[in-house]
């Protein structure tokens, strides 16, 4: 089935291919592959990528026009340094797309990934759920197998793609708690050797922790690009050279695995992150897409929204770690709620989960985001909506509750934990709605502290905080009962107060109040 160049870009990622210029449009069709054979003429191939084994881009521009004559949809090349600009516009005349590739990505590699993100793409368009998870776990029980030690394919977030189950083959703790959670269990020694590993393009050993293992592993790319990583315990640090090459010559089989797993994954996150895009967006498209996320239109449901912490100044980083966070909190939405919704929305993550959902189930998942990233997670759990078409609320709901916890913690909170926050900081956006708010003693007093640097507002609202208690509202401004008096008497002097009265107290903290967040 013919896909578009946009989404095989998709599919491949940032590397190891990057469209140049595309004519006819990214939703071009792109069908095949097709390798240049230069002793011969280009057979018609419709919608195929040419690719341009052996020809720079200097001596491209023929090939472009020949391209073009037999009815494919583009041609790939690899740069060696040169610059694409003049074979960008023979492109563009010619009306055929213009990829390039990288240059240390075999093109026989190349052929293999194209051929799989294609096959992969056309299946999910077919209604596939996933990714084949079956065939990574007989690719894991293969690896190990064949290298001599229980093995884990990982993505480059450390979740666990699959795992080997042959048995007789050792394990430890971490392996069995990775497996369990599906995720690798942090732990400080982590992050340098995923490191060296992401930088390396050999197998490593690394040694036994304590109360672990030893393990060799390997990282899996598609050209310069990390799709995951193998991981093979070596229990009794006996795994030689001949395990070393098996499992270098494995990592290269996994790409075309992990492509296709990537794939899949990322089409039906982004498929259910659009879904979830139109409902919260457009209520009364709630009857097309809840049967898509598996959800009854008529059946209450709740949104959750998470939220990290910028990583940094660099923009990079923090979309990076907000995809992370997107991965995590679906991950286990999948893995407690069979039907969800999840998907990334000008920073935050949302989740639209079943009216069961729970805070401890939020708490849970902004914990573990914590613990993978590194970073302060807010969670936030909206009102229940009593159906799909109510789910907008909830996740206006879920929007206020974010605003109310501290940016730099992690915390979490659902609506009925803060409504009384909520609906003071609602009150104070529609203040402008009631102009009396704006008059009398409140606004007077505040205006006159600023004036003239005295405390009315703040001995007031303690005060009233310490219902009305005198003594306990002195220890709370660390003054003396006197002073405390003496500052209440003289502000129902000078603003004409009667402190006595329970509508003028009201009033008067409610404007007091709303003024500290103005």
């Amino acid at each position: 089935m013919p896909s578009s160049l946009r989404h095989l870009c998709d599919a491949l990622g940032p590397s190891p291919v990057r469209l140049v210029t595309a004519p006819r449009g990214a939703e071009g069709r792109v069908s095949g592959t097709l390798v240049y054979e230069p002793r011969g003429p280009l057979p018609h191939r419709d919608d195929a990528l040419l690719l341009a084994v052996g020809v720079p881009p200097s001596e491209a521009p023929p090939l472009v026009d020949a391209a073009a004559a037999a009815g494919l949809a583009g041609i790939v090349v690899k740069q060696y340094g040169e610059p694409v600009a003049d074979l960008a516009l023979a492109a563009e005349k010619a009306g055929v797309a213009l990829l390039t590739a990288d240059d240390d990505l075999a093109w026989q590699q190349l052929d293999a990934l194209v051929t799989s993100a294609l096959a992969a793409v056309a299946g999910t368009g077919q209604g596939t759920a996933g990714p084949d998870i079956g065939d990574l776990f007989s690719l894991a029980n293969a690896i190990a197998a064949a290298v001599g030690g229980a093995t884990a394919i990982e993505d480059p977030y450390q979740r666990i793609l699959a795992y080997s189950t042959l048995r007789g083959q050792e394990i430890d703790e971490e392996r069995r708690q990775g497996i369990l959670g599906l995720h690798v269990p942090y732990a400080p020694i982590n992050v340098p050797q995923y490191r060296e590993l992401a930088r390396a393009t050999r197998v490593l050993r690394f040694a036994a922790s304590p109360g672990g293992l030893a393990r060799i592993a390997v990282a899996v790319r598609a050209g310069s690009e990390l799709l995951g990583s193998i991981w093979v315990v070596d229990a009794h640090d006996d795994l030689g050279e001949e395990a070393v090459r098996t499992l270098d010559d494995a990592a290269r089989i996994a790409g075309l695995h992990l492509l296709r797993a990537r794939t899949s994954h990322d089409l039906v996150r982004r498929q259910r992150g659009d879904l979830l895009r139109r409902l919260l967006d457009d209520p009364a498209s709630a009857p097309l897409v809840g049967p898509q996320l598996g959800l009854p239109v008529d059946a209450p449901a709740v949104v959750a929204a998470f939220h990290l912490t910028a990583a940094g100044p660099d923009d990079a980083l923090t979309a990076r770690a907000a995809l992370q966070l997107t991965d995590l909190v679906s991950l286990h939405c999948e893995a407690h709620y069979s039907h969800h919704g999840c998907a990334l929305i000008d920073g935050t993550v949302y989740a639209l989960l079943p009216a069961d959902a729970h805070r401890d189930f939020v708490a849970d998942v902004a914990r573990r985001a914590h613990r993978a990233l590194h970073l302060p997670v807010r969670a936030a759990l909206g009102s229940v909506a009593p159906s799909l078409r109510a789910a907008p609320a909830s996740r206006r709901d879920a929007d206020t509750v974010l605003r109310t916890l501290a940016p730099a913690d992690t915390a979490v909170a659902a609506i009925d934990d803060v409504r009384p926050t909520v609906t003071l900081a609602e009150l104070a956006e529609q203040a402008h709605l009631i102009p009396r708010l704006a008059e009398g003693a409140g606004p007077a007093i505040r205006a006159h502290d600023a004036a003239h640097r005295t405390a009315y507002a703040e001995t007031l609202l303690a005060y009233f905080a310490a219902d009305s208690d005198i003594s306990t509202a002195a220890r709370a401004l660390n003054i003396h009962p006197n002073t405390c008096r003496y500052r209440l008497s003289r502000a129902e002097s000078l603003f004409h107060l009667r402190l006595s009265d329970p509508d003028t107290r009201l009033v008067l903290w409610l404007q007091l109040r709303l003024a500290e967040g103005s």
